[in-house]
């Protein structure tokens, strides 16, 4: 049964509001999400969703807004300098124009990625919330292995695959990870 520090691995599909609503990710037909349970790396709603499940369960659920990746924050949509984003006094519009995912560093030096969702002459408008607030998700799916964390995993907190360190890029958008924080 699915427990603290038991290695988790399972299908799902993740959409918008309800099991109908528009396919956000899934990882059918690819890789499973795998990930040690009780460790702090998933949203604590989804855990909870899952505690107790046993191998080849099904699971259907919904996490509001506030209990996945927050509401809507107004205050991370903010107009910056067109001059940060100026080489040789012009916009480098491969890279800044609306809709793209610009990585920038916030004040503490982490990197965070913002959404271009205006453009002027001087200002870039971007909005650092994640892709993701303000939904309501539903997840809907199955479990595909179960097994214990080794001593290891467990010091490290993550999974690891064949001997060696799997690093996910901090700041990907949804790459498999999207019930992870």
């Amino acid at each position: 049964m699915i427990d603290k520090h038991k290695v988790v691995s399972l299908h799902y599909r993740l959409t918008r509001n309800n099991v109908d609503g528009e396919l956000i990710e899934e990882t059918f037909n690819s890789e499973p999400l795998t990930f040690i349970y009780g460790v702090g790396a998933m949203i604590p709603k989804f855990e909870q969703e899952i505690t107790g499940l046993k191998l080849n369960d099904g699971f259907a659920f919904k996490i509001e807004a506030s209990e996945a990746y927050g509401e809507f924050d107004a205050a991370a949509v903010v107009d910056l300098s067109a001059d940060i984003f100026k080489f040789e006094g012009k916009i480098d519009e491969t890279s800044i124009f609306v809709g793209a995912i610009v990585p920038m560093k916030n004040a503490d030096g982490h990197r965070i990625d913002g959404k271009v969702i205006e453009l002027t002459d001087t200002i870039v408008k971007m909005d650092f919330n994640h892709p993701l607030a303000g939904q309501d998700l539903f997840f809907t799916g199955e479990l595909v292995d179960l097994r214990d964390a080794s001593a290891e995993e467990i010091a490290h907190g993550h999974v690891h695959h064949h001997g060696h360190h799997h690093h996910h890029e901090e700041g990907h958008q949804c790459t498999g990870n999207c019930a992870n924080h």
